[in-house]
């Protein structure tokens, strides 16, 4: 025990710097598991408060479940949000590591700052304030690209209406707000490579191009695979913003901008089964959980250094 407090007074400092994201985790993440019990009831609002309505509430099983597999939507919705989340992870991997690269070539640093931050400034705007901005463009009356189609003679496109484009420009929106920050990831890890293996390579005659392909993308590799294991592990979630804000709620559209998350929100603010979006919610954690394992467990065979764990 007194090896425990000296190591405790030893450490002090470096606990006191991990307590806020401990209390964090502890209040947002551990404590709200207990409201997974609800995936599992009748959830009934109970004038005693919430744990009197969830103690009070029936238990009906795996009933709440059948709500995402019974309905007709049902594979509609998975099949737009795992293709969406692959496309996001998958370009967004490549371009992320692309711009990071670049940036990190520029001769003019004071440019390549003023670049990044360009790109990282999205990231910060909220959905709703894009969304607008989507508007502006994509209106049928005043849009700017409605405006360019017709100044060569064309005729107005009704985007709202029209779900042949909103595969492309749902993806182009998620990876414009979101390429900005992936990037810096991989610019810091860049920066941290040592400058004696670029010098070695120059020293052998190895031309700008081999330099990135045998020592900067082999150096980036074990980040590159972590990052993409914890995404794949959320590749059920869907940036419920980019789907329900961009299209603006068109239900003309809904075959290729509805995901889990959009509908689970639909469907609830009109039956209003607490039982149900927790379940949803549940069973896209679970989910994401044993992809998380089993893509580890891939790499893991393959080269256990680039694992997580």
């Amino acid at each position: 025990m007194s090896s425990f407090f000296k190591s405790l007074n030893r450490d002090k400092v470096l606990l006191l710097m991990a307590l806020p994201g401990t209390l964090w985790f502890l209040i947002f993440s551990y404590l709200p598991m207990f409201g997974t019990v609800i995936a599992f009831k009748d959830f009934k609002i109970h004038r005693d408060g919430f744990f009197a309505s969830v103690l009070n509430s029936k238990w009906v099983g795996f009933e709440n479940f059948k709500f995402l597999f019974s309905t007709e939507d049902a594979f509609i919705i998975t099949r737009n949000t795992i293709l969406y989340n692959m496309a996001l992870i998958f370009l967004g991997l490549v371009l992320a590591v692309a711009i990071a690269i670049t940036l990190n070539e520029l001769v003019n640093k004071r440019m390549a700052k003023v670049y990044q931050t360009a790109m990282f400034m999205p990231y910060f705007l909220s959905w709703v304030i894009i969304s607008f901005f989507t508007f502006s463009f994509l209106s049928v009356d005043k849009g700017v690209l409605n405006q360019l189609i017709t100044s060569f003679g064309g005729d107005p496109v009704a985007w709202y209406a029209d779900k042949r484009f909103w595969p492309y420009i749902l993806i182009f929106m998620g990876i414009w707000k979101s390429i900005g920050y992936s990037s810096v990831v991989y610019l810091a890890a860049i920066a941290g490579i040592d400058k004696s293996y670029y010098e070695a390579a120059m020293i052998d005659g190895a031309s700008k191009w081999q330099q990135i392909k045998f020592v900067t993308l082999p150096l980036l590799k074990p980040l590159m695979v972590i990052l993409t294991i914890l995404a794949i592990g959320g590749i059920f979630r869907s940036d419920f913003g980019l789907f329900y804000q961009i299209p603006r709620d068109s239900g003309v559209i809904y075959s290729v901008t509805n995901v889990i998350d959009t509908y689970i929100y639909r469907s609830m603010s009109q039956t209003g089964n607490l039982g149900m979006s927790t379940a949803a919610g549940l069973y896209q954690s679970v989910v994401g959980f044993v992809l998380v394992m089993v893509t580890n467990y891939i790499v893991k065979k393959i080269n256990k250094e680039n694992a997580i764990f």
